[in-house]
């Protein structure tokens, strides 16, 4: 059978979620810590983005028109990462994540095969991230997206084992995909919240896995990383020197090195040379395509940029959606 495409970063925007928190006790915080973060630049930029390309956001026959125009059989769909909400109290923590992992299934259930659905979780209540994964699988969705920290809570949080082990027992998928930068204001300008935050984040989340420990204590965890792991897999040397000659990054069994080859990562890196980098560092069974559809910081042609970057073969093919398939426990074609 053919192996189809996969775009496994994919997202789906759910405005009643918004409705939802409108006006809740920490919102207003919230929409000013972002607002701030942003500037007023990038904030009114990314307002008119979203305007334009609402439809693609939210609607399932805009969805495959794009997929169809880019070679994409597949999609796995996550909600947009400004529903994370980690701000939220518990009772509107659980009325969010609900919300977004039925939406979701609901927005996948249109297209059988094509689409295929993570959830949310609160990472800012670890005592509710156990329930959100399961409500997240009963419903049919492939596991859950999360973002690199919670306000107070880092992916190395000890409080945080009982998500990681249900996720490992589960097989669930966990997508890192970080929003919001805890650089704050230095990064106001340029639209460097996303440019640089993003990747800045990406490796800050990815060391806390690897030096605590995590993936040690929990071998089969599927986690998978937006942005091609951010700027982690480029200076790997640095992690593995420090792993080396201090006592406090020891936490770990191995070099950092050794464990991007039980991560997987997205292939948004954008250039043909640095996804054979990335390729070269982390092995072709760990790359997954990654389009970030339809957000303006991803690209309409993944498809196209993959095959920039190999030649035809085994790796391509591997990268273009087997890798997806056995990560997501996929059907062979849609």
């Amino acid at each position: 059978m053919s192996v189809p495409t996969v775009d496994v970063h994919a997202h789906v925007l759910l405005p009643r979620i918004e409705e939802a928190v409108a006006g809740a006790p920490g919102h207003a915080e919230h929409r000013e810590l972002d607002a701030r973060r942003n500037g007023p630049a990038s904030s009114r930029v990314s307002g008119e983005m979203i305007g334009e390309r609402i439809d693609r956001l939210t609607r399932v026959e805009a969805r495959l028109a794009d997929m169809d125009a880019a070679g994409v059989d597949v999609q796995i769909v996550s909600p947009s990462p400004s529903h994370y909400h980690y701000w939220a109290a518990p009772g509107l923590a659980r009325t969010v994540y609900r919300m977004a992992n039925e939406a979701t299934a609901a927005h996948c259930a249109r297209v059988p095969g094509r689409l295929y659905g993570l959830g949310l979780v609160p990472l800012q209540h670890p005592d509710l991230a156990v329930e959100g994964l399961d409500h997240a699988l009963s419903l049919g969705l492939k596991g859950v997206e999360i973002s690199s920290h919670a306000p107070g809570r880092e992916l190395s949080d000890p409080e945080l084992e009982p998500l990681w082990a249900r996720a490992a027992e589960s097989g669930a998928v966990v997508f890192l995909h970080p929003f919001g930068c805890t650089l704050d204001e230095r990064l106001d300008r340029f639209y460097l919240s996303n440019i640089v935050g993003q990747p800045v984040e990406n490796a800050v989340a990815l060391s806390h896995l690897i030096f605590s420990g995590v993936l040690d204590r929990h071998p089969g965890l599927k986690i998978v990383a937006a942005h091609g792991g951010g700027y982690l897999p480029t200076y790997l040397g640095r992690a593995d020197h420090g792993w080396r000659v201090r006592p406090e990054a020891r936490a770990c069994a191995e070099p950092p090195s050794a464990y991007l080859r039980r991560i997987w990562f997205d292939s948004l890196v954008y250039e043909p040379a640095a996804l054979r980098a990335l390729i070269a560092t982390v092995g072709a069974s760990q790359v997954v395509l990654g389009s970030d559809h339809p957000f303006d910081m991803g690209v309409d042609d993944p498809l196209d940029r993959l095959r920039a970057a190999l030649p035809p073969g085994d790796e391509l093919d591997a990268v273009r959606g087997g890798n997806a398939v056995a990560l997501f426990d996929l059907k062979e074609s849609p």
